[in-house]
């Protein structure tokens, strides 16, 4: 092999390997920059208005929008500068559809809860209570502000994850490689969490990267893959009010609280029914339906957008990749 072709395929691109490691280092390299600007700011801060302030929830969305921003930069900044394609590339864009894919994915990811505390409910390990009347007003604000910070943090793990990394990737005809290698460490910094549960914790959360990326894969769009995301988080926490991913103290005042009566093995215990069968059981599912699904499927704006062989590489699977 000529030294040049460890870095460059036979059509003289940068091959995708390499376009992955720069944008990786790309993105901590604008992260520190943005995180070292707001601890210099929140310092500032602190010591000008110490009474102001902002509560657990603002400094929740801020650290949010800042790896939002990361990750958006950087792929903008790989897919222009590496790539030679536009910012509506990363499917952040309003294509036609866009409105469409975020609302069935919303759908999608709130049924899919739903179906996944019906298994644990009806195998006797969770039980729910309704907010009274009194709290109505609570239970509103809780709703409309925990759903802007799920829509948040949802949408900066999909920049991150399913965004650059898995997009270049299955430009170069290694979709596969690119769900697998996004999946992983997706479920990887999940496992830094409050209440991990042994292997159900790892495993889930890989099932649900391989679901959101199938999700993007089918659509080219990150539309589809955020409505699932915040959708399924939101109604976790915010509406059947159990843990998110081992975090019990999002929402404080949900419309329902859940009682978790065990078994662990079914309903994930104290990190949540992300840490269960059942949640093992509805992604397999929910999976399964956006592979067969003929409800959303890639616009011919995005097809041409995310050409399959806008990189080429000289080896690798079926171009013609769909889910």
């Amino acid at each position: 092999m000529h030294p040049n072709e460890l870095f460059v395929n036979a059509s003289g691109h940068l091959r995708a390997a390499w376009r992955l490691v720069i944008f990786i280092v790309v993105y901590l390299c604008i992260l520190f920059v943005l995180t070292s600007l707001a601890r210099l700011l929140y310092a500032f801060a602190l010591n000008s208005i110490p009474d102001r302030i902002g509560s657990d929830f603002v400094q929740n969305v801020v650290f949010r929008l800042i790896l939002l921003v990361s990750a958006l930069a950087a792929g903008y900044i790989c897919t222009r500068g590496l790539e030679r394609l536009p910012w509506r590339a990363l499917g952040l864009w309003f294509h036609s559809g866009w409105l469409r894919d975020l609302g069935f994915g919303s759908l999608l990811g709130f049924l899919s809860l739903a179906l996944a505390t019906a298994i644990a409910t009806a195998g006797g390990g969770l039980s729910f209570t309704i907010s009274g009347r009194a709290a109505l007003g609570a239970v509103f604000q809780t709703l409309l502000f925990t759903g802007m910070l799920f829509i948040i943090a949802a949408l900066a793990e999909e920049a991150l994850f399913r965004g650059y990394p898995l997009q270049t990737l299955a430009r170069a005809n290694f979709a596969g490689l690119g769900v697998l290698l996004t999946s992983v460490p997706f479920a990887a910094v999940h496992l830094q969490n409050p209440n991990v549960v042994a292997g159900f914790t790892f495993i889930n959360t890989a099932l649900a990267g391989i679901w959101f990326a199938f999700a993007y894969l089918k659509t080219r769009s990150l539309w589809f893959p955020l409505g699932i995301h915040w959708a399924w988080n939101w109604a976790l926490g915010s509406f059947f009010g159990l843990p998110v991913s081992g975090l019990s103290n999002l929402a404080p005042q949900p419309l329902m609280r859940g009682a978790d009566h065990g078994p662990a093995w079914l309903t994930g215990g104290s990190y949540g029914i992300e840490g269960g069968i059942a949640c093992t059981i509805t992604l397999i599912i929910s999976t399964i339906f956006i592979y067969r699904t003929s409800l959303v499927k890639i616009t011919p704006e995005m097809k041409e957008l995310t050409p399959k062989a806008s990189i080429t590489e000289p080896i690798g699977p079926d171009p013609e990749l769909s889910v």
